[in-house]
Formats: structure tokens, C-alpha cells, sequence
């Protein structure tokens, strides 16, 4: 999957024309075909720029080493999962079905993400503090949620953590495979959602 916005990916350089960033594009896309097909262990400099079909000086002056190129992956995964959120937010579909259409929304991205899934497993100090970043605007995007939609009766910041903060675990487990997801992990998420938000807003009808 090739993206057209690279500013909330961490770069050594930000590339300026537009030659630079298809190169950076390209090089992103390659390390995501790597990890995906071989795991995260194939992943080093020299095999993605071959990959790209690049040179490793044009991709080391954006990505200079595997740390690098993994907290690149690591985030434009967020900023997938995090626009999938706001495009939910959005959806008339989600007023009637919070929990249904949420889910169903994340998991799609999860189903297509099968390399930034691997790669986010790794990564050092740089990237749990990215993850930290990315769980705070995920909590403030399902707070945002569950007030429009009416699936929580107050304005609890503490019940769009524990949503998300669940969700986010079971998600992940449930995908933890390289084969299918664990569908039937995915139903009893759905089912413990709907349960705890129903307890808090037992006039949506959607929830129980």
C-alpha cells in the first residue's frame, strides 16, 4: 500500500521533491512486503533498497538502519489505524451500531496490515514511547465516539480507555497468527463490549 503523506513518519530527512519522496514511498513499501513475506529478521537496509529497486545510499539518507525503517512502519500503521478511527467517527452507520461498526472498521485495517502487525512487535525506547502517543489519541478518538453515538451516559475519559485499552489487546491476539484471525476471539470482543458499555448506557439500543 503506497501513501502520499509522509509527516508523521520519522525520518532521518524529510524529502522535498517529489522524485525524494516516491523513493522514500517506495523503499516503505518494500520493508512491508519484506516483513510480511519473510519476518521481521529479513528486515536490514541493503535487502529493502533491493527490493525497491533502489540504491542503499538514496534510502540510507531517509532510513539509515533496520531501527529506523521499523519505526517508519510502526508509524504509518498508527496513522492507518488512527485515520480508519476518524473515518468511523464520521460513518451515520456507526450512530445505530457503535461496538459493530467499530470493530468491523479496525479489524479490516488489522486483515490488511499483515507486515506493520509484525513490525510493530519490534522497535526500542523510540517506538513504545510512539505507541504511547498513538494509544492517547486513540482513547481521545473513542471518547469522541462514544459521546456522539450515546454509548456512555457521562463524559468518562476512564470508560474510553478501558474500551480501547481492551480492544487493542484482543485485537492483537486475535491477529497474532500469520494465518486467519481468530474470529471467534474477535465475537467474544464484541460481546464483552457491548455488555460493559450497555451497563452504562442501558437506553442505546444497540448495545445489549
Amino acid at each position: 500500500m503506497i501513501d502520499d503523506d509522509l509527516t508523521g513518519v520519522p525520518l532521518r530527512r524529510m524529502p522535498r521533491q517529489a522524485r525524494s519522496r516516491d523513493k522514500v514511498e517506495r523503499a516503505l513499501h518494500a520493508a512491508e512486503e519484506i516483513a510480511r513475506r519473510d519476518g521481521l529478521d529479513a528486515l536490514n537496509l541493503t535487502r529493502v533498497a533491493a527490493e525497491a529497486g533502489l540504491s542503499a545510499g538514496s534510502v540510507h539518507q531517509y532510513l539509515p538502519d533496520r531501527s529506523a525503517i521499523v519505526s517508519a512502519l510502526v508509524a504509518r500503521y498508527h496513522e492507518r489505524i488512527e485515520a480508519r478511527m476518524d473515518a468511523v467517527i464520521a460513518d451515520a452507520r456507526v450512530a445505530d451500531d457503535p461496538v459493530g461498526v467499530s470493530l468491523g472498521e479496525i479489524a479490516s485495517v488489522y486483515r490488511e496490515e499483515t507486515a506493520t502487525r509484525l513490525v510493530r512487535s519490534g522497535g526500542g525506547a523510540a517506538d513504545d514511547e510512539a505507541r504511547r502517543e498513538h494509544k492517547r489519541r486513540m482513547v481521545d478518538k473513542v471518547q469522541v465516539l462514544l459521546r456522539a453515538t450515546g454509548a456512555v451516559a457521562d463524559d468518562s475519559p476512564e470508560v474510553a480507555r478501558v474500551v480501547f485499552t481492551a480492544a487493542d489487546a484482543v485485537m492483537h491476539d486475535a491477529f497474532a497468527g500469520a494465518a486467519e484471525p481468530d474470529d471467534a476471539l474477535l465475537a467474544e470482543l464484541e460481546t464483552m463490549l457491548r455488555a460493559y458499555l450497555a451497563a452504562r448506557a442501558p437506553q442505546h439500543p444497540r448495545l445489549s
